[in-house]
C-alpha cells in the first residue's frame, strides 16, 4: 500500500477536528521472582514447592499513549492471579501516573511452573510473597508508562496450527469412566492418552492465530515491544520457577528482531510479550499420534516458543507501521452464579473428607477427597460473584479481556462477532473466574466442568459474557 494512502488513512481515524498526535509507547519487563525457597507452585491438584528458579518471573508491561487515551497491557508469569491482587496494583498505579484502571488490563500467562497467587485445589501462596506482589506489578506498569516515547505501532496476524491440539477427546459409544464425584455420565476425557482406543474424536477447536501488536521508537525504529497472543494452555517439563514457553517466546522475539546491542544503550531494553489467548481446552500434546517419547527438562517448551516465534516473524515482516491509531477502553462487571453443591451432596463430602485418609504431607492424593473439599470450600463462596469484563480498542484491532481460561470456541465466537477487521481475546485478564466451557460443553462433562474452584460459575456463564463484551465492542466502534 502507498505511503501517501496509509497517512491518508491514518488521518480519517482521527476525530473530526482532531489535530494528528504522533503515538508514544513504552514498555518495562519487572521481575516478580520470589527470593525465598521452597515456594509454592500451582497447576495440579496436590500443592507443589518448587526449590530453585530455572528463569526468572516477570511482569512484562507495555504502555501505548494516541495523545489523548493510554491503554497498558501487563501479562504476569503465573498460573492465575485473583482479582484483589490485579486491582490494588491498577490502584497504585493509577494513582502514581494518572492513567485509569479501566486502561489496565492485567492478566496471567498461565505458567504452571510459577509462585502460587491464588488458592486452587491443594496449592496456596506464601503470603509474604502475596502482601508484595502487587507493588511489583504497579511498577511494572508505571515504569513502561514512564518509558513512553514517540513510536509507530503496527499489528498483525500469523498462525502456527502445529502447537495446538483440543485436550479433550469424546468417548466412543460403549466406553465409559468415573469421574471425581462417582459419576460415570461424562462423554468427555481430558488428556486421554496417546492413541486411546476408548475415545474417537477431539471434542472441539483450535485456533493457531498468532495476533501481534508491536512498536518502533520514532527515532531509530528501534523495536520497543512486542506483544503476541496465542491459544496454548502452557506446556511444561521445567521441574523449578519457570516462565514457561511464555518466556522462552520473549527470549526467542529478542533474538530474531536483534533488539539488543549499541542502540539500547541508555535506553530501555527491548520487551517480548505473549499473552494467553482462549486455550482452556487446548494444549501442545498431539493424542492422535504415536507416544513420542519421553523429553529432556524444558526442551519441549524451546521447541514450542521457536515454532511460535518463526510464525510471529513471518506475520511481522509484512507489517505497515502507523504513527497514529485510535485507542479506547470499556469496561463492565457482570454478576453470575455459583455451582455449588446441594445439602445432601455437602454433608456426602464432609462425610468423606473425615473418612479419607491424608498423606504424610496433610493432602489428599484420591480425586474424589479432593473435589469434596472443594465443595466444601465452594459452599463458603455467595451464590453470586462479579465477573470483570473489559475491551480495549486499537485502530482496526479490538481485545477482549475475561478472567477465565476460556475454551477456543468462545474466542473464535468473539472473532466472528467484532465489529472490527481483527480481534483476539486475551484469558485469566483482571482475575480469576474458573473455567469457562460452553454449554455445550458442559453437557458433555470432563475435568474442565467439574465443580471446584477452578470451576465453578454458572453452566450458562459464556452466552452471558459474550454478549455482554459483543455489546461492550460495538460501544467502543
Amino acid at each position: 500500500m502507498p505511503k501517501l494512502l496509509i497517512a491518508v488513512l491514518s488521518l480519517l481515524m482521527l476525530p473530526i477536528g482532531a489535530v494528528p498526535v504522533t503515538l508514544r509507547a513504552g514498555a518495562h519487563a519487572e521481575s516478580i521472582t520470589p527470593d525465598r525457597f521452597p515456594v509454592p507452585i500451582n497447576g495440579s491438584m496436590r500443592g507443589g514447592f518448587a526449590n530453585s528458579v530455572h528463569d526468572p518471573m516477570y511482569a512484562r508491561s507495555f504502555a501505548l499513549n494516541d495523545g489523548r487515551r493510554e491503554l497498558i497491557f501487563c501479562v504476569v508469569d503465573s498460573c492465575m492471579i485473583p482479582r484483589e491482587i490485579s486491582e490494588k496494583a491498577k490502584e497504585t498505579a493509577s494513582r502514581t501516573i494518572g492513567v485509569p484502571a479501566a486502561a489496565m488490563l492485567i492478566s496471567a500467562t498461565h505458567t504452571h511452573t510459577a509462585a502460587t497467587m491464588t488458592s486452587v485445589f491443594q496449592s496456596d501462596p506464601d503470603p509474604e510473597y502475596l502482601a508484595k506482589l502487587p507493588g511489583m506489578i504497579a511498577k511494572s506498569i508505571i515504569q513502561a508508562h514512564r518509558n513512553l516515547e514517540p513510536a509507530e505501532i503496527a499489528w498483525g496476524k500469523g498462525s502456527d496450527p502445529s502447537q495446538v491440539f483440543n485436550r479433550r477427546w469424546v468417548m466412543k459409544d460403549g466406553q465409559q469412566y468415573s469421574n471425581p464425584f462417582g459419576s460415570t455420565a461424562d462423554r468427555v476425557r481430558m488428556n486421554p492418552g496417546y492413541q486411546n482406543a476408548q475415545v474417537s474424536h477431539p471434542a472441539g477447536p483450535t485456533d493457531p492465530e498468532i495476533t501481534i501488536i508491536t512498536a518502533r521508537a520514532l527515532s531509530d525504529q528501534r523495536p520497543i515491544a512486542l506483544l503476541a497472543n496465542y491459544s496454548l494452555h502452557y506446556v511444561g517439563g521445567n521441574p523449578a520457577i519457570s516462565a514457561d514457553y511464555f518466556g522462552a517466546y520473549a527470549s526467542e522475539m529478542t533474538r530474531l528482531l536483534q533488539a539488543t546491542g549499541e542502540r539500547y544503550a541508555g535506553k530501555p531494553p527491548f520487551v517480548g510479550i505473549m499473552s494467553n489467548g482462549t486455550s482452556g481446552d487446548v494444549n501442545n500434546v498431539n493424542y492422535a499420534a504415536p507416544d513420542p517419547g519421553k523429553r529432556q527438562p524444558g526442551e519441549q517448551i524451546e521447541v514450542v516458543a521457536r515454532s511460535v516465534a518463526a510464525a510471529t516473524i513471518k506475520a511481522y515482516e509484512k507489517l505497515t507501521f502507523a504513527r497514529y491509531l485510535q485507542l479506547g477502553s470499556a469496561e463492565k462487571d457482570i454478576r453470575l452464579k455459583v455451582r455449588k453443591a446441594s445439602p445432601a451432596e455437602l454433608t456426602e463430602a464432609r462425610e468423606l473428607i473425615e473418612k479419607t485418609p491424608r498423606d504424610k504431607d496433610g493432602q489428599f492424593s484420591g480425586q474424589p477427597a479432593i473435589y469434596a473439599r472443594e465443595a466444601v470450600l465452594l459452599s463458603q463462596y455467595p451464590d453470586e460473584v462479579p465477573v470483570r469484563l473489559q475491551v480495549h480498542r486499537l485502530g482496526g484491532l479490538s481485545i477482549a479481556a475475561i478472567p477465565c481460561e476460556v475454551f477456543t470456541a468462545i474466542g473464535l465466537d468473539l472473532r466472528k462477532r467484532s465489529p472490527f477487521a481483527g480481534h483476539f481475546t486475551i484469558s485469566l485478564a483482571n482475575g480469576y473466574n474458573g473455567y469457562l466451557p460452553t454449554p455445550e460443553q458442559h453437557r458433555l462433562g470432563g475435568y474442565e466442568t467439574w465443580r471446584a474452584r477452578s470451576s465453578y460459575l454458572e453452566v450458562g456463564a459464556s452466552d452471558k459474557i459474550t454478549g455482554e463484551l459483543v455489546g461492550l465492542l460495538r460501544s467502543l466502534k
